[in-house]
């Protein structure tokens, strides 16, 4: 029946096209941003101790985004090279037929990565990387401190945006909003015009996004459920909030949204869990 162990143990690489188009849009939005505050009409007003507060915070959000996308990118959640041998006969263990090995309970072949992963959420389209136990952690700091970056962004946009705005009819200035591309190639608009309303758009809504989907996940974490057994209404594995919380996030999973490199282990392999029959009979 093929190997007991995951084949290989060479790390799975992330795919580079969506890396590639995420750091681009990046790239767009930190350039658009320091046009408008070097050389266009520069950042909102602000007192002294605003403003130390406002680049305090600005430099403390992007080193969270960068660090957990760092440990994100860098932490394989499949099993490669996690050995299985002898450990494929409890409930719940399937065989994967691609992988050509036994896959322990929660675990889900991603066609994507071509690879089974270890508790599976979901595949990551604009990181290319699945999103399983053992970057679950930083994936949901990624969405907190994005949604703030990019919130933070569309705050110090806004007065350039606002002044372009101003300038126009109603109508143009819904259309600059709604449809810049088509306001470009119809001439309406020039180019500079155009990147600051189409950078504003994509960061509030990515703003959204990222704040909808710390919503959504947030609700997952304090059932215990993945995004599989959310759909499926399956709750096998909730242990209440609290253990949920520190079986995602570890011990401290307090301070773990504040530094990335916070040391917080995971009581877990990723290949046993706990479910809310086990905890019922300890109790009893």
């Amino acid at each position: 029946m093929g190997q007991p162990w995951a084949v290989g143990t060479a790390e799975a690489a992330p795919a580079r096209l969506p890396l590639v188009l995420t750091a681009l849009w990046a790239a767009a939005v930190g350039l658009e941003l320091a046009y408008v505050l070097v050389l266009g009409p520069g950042p909102p007003p602000l007192g002294p101790l605003a403003r130390t507060l406002q680049v305090a915070l600005a430099a403390f959000q992007l080193l969270n985004l960068l660090g957990n996308v760092g440990l994100f990118l860098r932490s394989d959640p499949s099993i490669r090279g996690v050995m299985l041998a002898g450990r494929g006969l409890g409930q719940g263990w399937a065989y994967c037929y691609q992988c050509q090995s036994q896959v322990p309970p929660r675990s889900g072949h991603c066609s994507a990565c071509r690879i089974c992963i270890l508790r599976r959420d979901h595949h990551c389209r604009l990181l290319g990387r699945c999103v399983g136990f053992r970057n679950y952690r930083p994936f949901l700091c990624l969405l907190l401190h994005g949604a703030g970056v990019l919130l933070h962004a569309s705050v110090l946009l806004g007065p350039a945006l606002s002044a372009l705005l101003r300038a126009h009819t109603p109508l143009h200035t819904a259309a600059l909003l709604l449809l810049p591309w088509l306001m470009l190639l119809t001439g309406r608009v020039s180019l500079a015009q155009f990147a600051l309303a189409f950078v504003t758009d994509t960061c509030v809504a990515g703003a959204l996004l990222c704040g909808a989907g710390l919503l959504f996940h947030g609700m997952l974490l304090l059932r215990g459920q993945t995004t599989w057994e959310w759909a499926r209404g399956q709750h096998v594995y909730d242990l209440g909030p609290c253990h949920n919380l520190q079986a995602a996030l570890g011990p401290r999973w307090v301070l773990v949204w504040l530094w990335p490199f916070l040391a917080s282990p995971l009581p877990g392999d990723g290949i046993t869990f706990q479910t809310a029959a086990d905890v019922g009979l300890m109790a009893s």
